[in-house]
C-alpha cells in the first residue's frame, strides 16, 4: 500500500491497539472463574474497555470484533489439538495486522492498470498495488464476491490482502504420472523421473555486499552501547535496512515456492514425500557438559541451510495444490531412502559416494546415477509398496475402527 505518513501513523496505532486488545482479553480471560466465561461476557468487556480506554477506540469496532473471534478461535483448535494455547503477544515478536472483517467497508475502485483505491475504516482512501484480479463492480455477484481485508506490516512495508469468498467446481481426478520428491539443500527439489527445481542465490551479488557491510555495522554499533542503555536511532535505521534486505530475499523464496509448487501439481496425479521430522533435524549438535558434541560448527551451518530452504512450506504448498488439481500428496518413512540402491533395494556400506554421485557397491549390481534421482526414486518405490503413512486423523478412525468387534448378521 502507498500510505502517506499520517496514514502510516494511523494504522500503526490501530496495530498496537489489536494487540493490546488481544492481551487484555487473554489476562481477563485467565482471571475469570470458568463458569463466568462467554463470548457475550467477553463482547461487553471489549464494548466497556473501548469506551474507557482512548488510545483503545482507535480500533474500529468491527476490527476489534475480529480479535475477538479470533481468539476464540485459537481456543477451539488448542482444544481439538491442532495448537498449542493461546499466548500473550509480544511487541518485537509479532506480526503488526489489523483486520477488516466486513467488505462493504472497503469500496474498492480501480484507478488503472497498476493500482487501485481501497477505503479503509478510520484511515481514509489509501492506494495498493493491482497485483490479481478482484470481483468489482460487475465482475462482483452473490458467488464471487470480497468479504474482508487484512492489513500487515512486514520490514518492506504495510501491504493488504483480500479475503475472497467464490464457487468452484470439484477438479477432475488427475490422469497424469505418479512422482517421488526428494528435498535437499545442494539441489532443492529432486524428482524420480529425473527432474530437478533449483534456484539461483535470493539476494544478487551486490545486495549480499550491502547486507554484510550493514551487519557488520550493527556489530560495531552494538558494541559501543552500555548495558540497559536504549538503542540509538542510527543502530535502529540498520537494523530496519538489514531486516528489509531479508524480507526481499524471503518474497523472493516464497514467489519461487509456488511457481515450483504450482508446476509440478499440474504435471502430477500423485505426489510422493518423505515424512521428514525438521526438528530432529536440525537438532543442535552441542551434547552435553559430560558429553560435548563434535562439529558443532559444521552443524550449524547445515542447520541454517535448512531452514533456509523452509522444506515443511514447500510440502504445505504441495498439499492444497495437488488437491485443487485434482491429485494427492502422499507421505511415505524417511529412513535409508537416500542410502538404498533404487535398482536392487540394497543398502551398502561407502554406496554414496559424493553427495551428487551413488555407486551401489553390491556386487550383483553396480548401479550408478545421481544421488537425489536414486532417492527420488527409493521415495516413489515405498509409495508403490503400500508404505504410505496414515495421518493423524485417519490413525485415530483406524484405531476405533480396530476396537469395534465385528456382528454377525441373524
Amino acid at each position: 500500500m502507498a500510505l502517506s505518513p499520517a496514514q502510516v501513523r494511523l494504522v500503526d496505532e490501530q496495530a498496537h491497539a489489536a494487540r493490546t486488545m488481544w492481551n487484555l482479553l487473554h489476562e481477563w480471560w485467565a482471571m475469570l472463574p470458568k463458569e463466568r466465561r462467554s463470548p457475550a461476557a467477553a463482547d461487553a468487556a471489549i464494548r466497556q474497555a473501548r469506551k474507557e480506554i482512548d488510545w483503545l477506540s482507535v480500533l474500529p469496532a468491527q476490527a476489534a470484533q475480529a480479535v475477538l473471534k479470533t481468539y476464540f478461535q485459537a481456543w477451539k483448535n488448542c482444544w481439538a489439538g491442532r495448537a498449542d494455547e493461546p499466548n500473550f503477544k509480544a511487541r518485537c515478536r509479532m506480526v503488526m495486522s489489523v483486520d477488516v472483517p466486513q467488505g462493504r467497508d472497503l469500496h474498492i475502485t480501480r484507478v488503472h492498470r497498476r493500482w487501485g483505491m481501497v477505503g479503509l475504516p478510520k484511515i481514509g482512501r489509501v492506494r495498493f498495488r493491482w497485483t490479481k484480479d478482484l470481483p468489482v463492480g460487475k465482475r462482483a455477484d452473490a458467488d464471487t464476491r470480497i468479504t474482508g481485508a487484512r492489513l500487515a506490516k512486514d520490514a518492506l512495508g504495510w501491504h493488504i490482502a483480500f479475503r475472497l469468498q467464490t464457487y468452484e467446481p470439484a477438479p477432475e481426478p488427475h490422469t497424469g504420472p505418479e512422482v517421488g520428491i526428494d528435498v535437499g539443500i545442494s539441489v532443492p527439489l529432486a524428482l524420480s523421473d529425473g527432474t530437478t527445481y533449483d534456484h539461483r542465490e535470493w539476494l544478487t551479488e551486490k545486495e549480499r555486499a550491502t547486507l554484510l557491510r550493514l551487519e557488520q555495522k550493527a556489530a560495531r554499533r552494538k558494541t559501543y552501547r552500555r548495558r540497559g542503555e536504549k538503542t540509538s536511532r542510527r543502530l535502529r535505521r540498520t537494523y530496519d535496512r538489514i531486516q528489509e534486505l531479508r524480507a526481499r530475499a524471503k518474497r523472493r523464496h516464497l514467489d519461487w515456492q509456488h511457481k515450483t509448487t504450482t508446476d509440478i501439481a499440474r504435471k502430477y496425479s500423485t505426489v510422493v514425500v518423505e515424512a521428514l521430522k525438521i526438528t530432529n533435524t536440525t537438532r543442535s549438535a552441542k551434547g552435553t557438559v559430560d558429553s560435548p558434541g563434535k562439529k558443532v560448527a559444521q552443524k550449524s551451518g547445515l542447520n541454517r541451510s535448512i531452514h533456509a530452504e523452509a522444506w515443511g512450506r514447500t510440502v504445505e504448498l504441495l498439499t492444497y495444490k495437488t488437491s485443487r488439481h485434482g491429485g494427492t500428496l502422499v507421505k511415505v518413512p524417511a529412513p535409508g531412502t537416500s542410502r538404498r540402491c533404487s535398482a536392487c533395494g540394497h543398502t551398502t556400506p561407502g554406496s554414496r559416494e559424493s553427495q551428487a554421485l551413488f555407486v551401489c557397491k553390491n556386487p550383483d549390481c553396480g548401479w550408478t546415477g545421481n544421488a537425489d534421482h536414486n532417492a527420488g526414486r527409493n521415495i516413489l518405490h515405498l509409495y508403490r509398496m503400500g508404505l504410505a503413512l496414515i495421518p493423524a486423523a485417519g490413525r485415530a478412525v483406524a484405531r476405533r475402527a480396530r476396537r469395534v468387534k465385528p456382528t454377525t448378521a441373524r
